[in-house]
């Protein structure tokens, strides 16, 4: 009885699967039609992770429907084989994982795109503050946030197109600088924008002095920045000296390997 079930389910996935791809079946409305079945696997941060990655013209509703069409054909695929090699409840299990993988791929590149996104610009923001710094000591705050656009890393120029026009439009709160802080989450950037913020609201008296303090405070998220890059520097030394290391002595072993086979052999 057990393996007349699995048989006919077998014998349907794989009808499901010629129906797809002689194209009887429009995969796109099946899944559109089963995608508020499967809205709670979608992660909270996959719409940001993907903006981030694509842009804001991205149909996040359209990626998500191609990882479950994904995850639907590796489930249905790895159901296929594995229902070959043996029957059981076990094997369905397997399945679901291999699907549930798949489905999970996608996400993790997008995180790791967003990790290595914001560790680049860990490293960029002190710069681009001192190049900022610069610009303050001739001119106002929001003045100076203007004209340091055209010379700002790629990654930061919509962020302070969106700080400027907010100030622009008559917002003197500090919204407009935690927002480019919220945008870009990285190390004290949420300290740097609030005393930038200070720095535009403050007397011209007191400039000079809010200006050293922003101007000490950048100098130590430079020497912060400096350290992470001759640690990651020295860390791929490493890395590389151990690769070539374990090739080096494979290498010796297999010459050793070959050798001691041809004394064997001779004798």
């Amino acid at each position: 009885m057990e393996f007349t079930v699995w048989i006919f389910v077998a014998v349907a996935a794989i009808i499901f699967v010629i129906m797809i791809v002689n194209k009887k079946l429009d995969h796109r409305r099946f899944i559109q039609e089963l995608n508020p079945y499967f809205a709670f696997l979608k992660e909270k941060d996959y719409e940001f992770l993907l903006k981030l990655k694509y842009g804001d013209e991205i149909d996040s509703t359209k990626m998500f429907n191609k990882r479950l069409k994904n995850a639907g054909i590796a489930f249905l695929l790895a159901f296929i084989i594995i229902f070959l090699s043996s029957v059981g409840y076990i094997y369905l299990l397997l399945s679901i994982i291999v699907a549930f993988v798949v489905f999970k791929l996608d996400y993790f590149n997008l995180s790791s795109y967003r990790k290595a996104h914001m560790h680049r610009i860990d490293l960029l923001l002190p710069y681009y503050l001192k190049s900022l710094e610069i610009l303050a000591q001739h001119y106002t705050i929001p003045v100076a946030l203007r004209k340091s656009i055209d010379s700002a890393p790629d990654v930061f120029k919509k962020g302070l197109e969106h700080l400027c026009d907010q100030i622009e439009a008559g917002d003197s709160s500090v919204q407009p600088y935690m927002d480019f802080a919220h945008e870009y989450p990285v190390r004290d950037s949420m300290r740097m924008m609030r005393l930038l913020y200070r720095l535009g609201i403050g007397s011209q008296e007191n400039k000079q002095e809010q200006l050293l303090m922003f101007s000490r405070t950048i100098s130590s998220l430079q020497n912060k920045a400096r350290e992470q890059k001759y640690k990651e520097r020295l860390e791929g030394m490493e890395k590389r000296t151990l690769i070539m290391l374990m090739c080096t002595g494979g290498g010796v072993m297999g010459v050793m390997m070959i050798a001691m086979m041809s004394m064997m052999t001779s004798y």
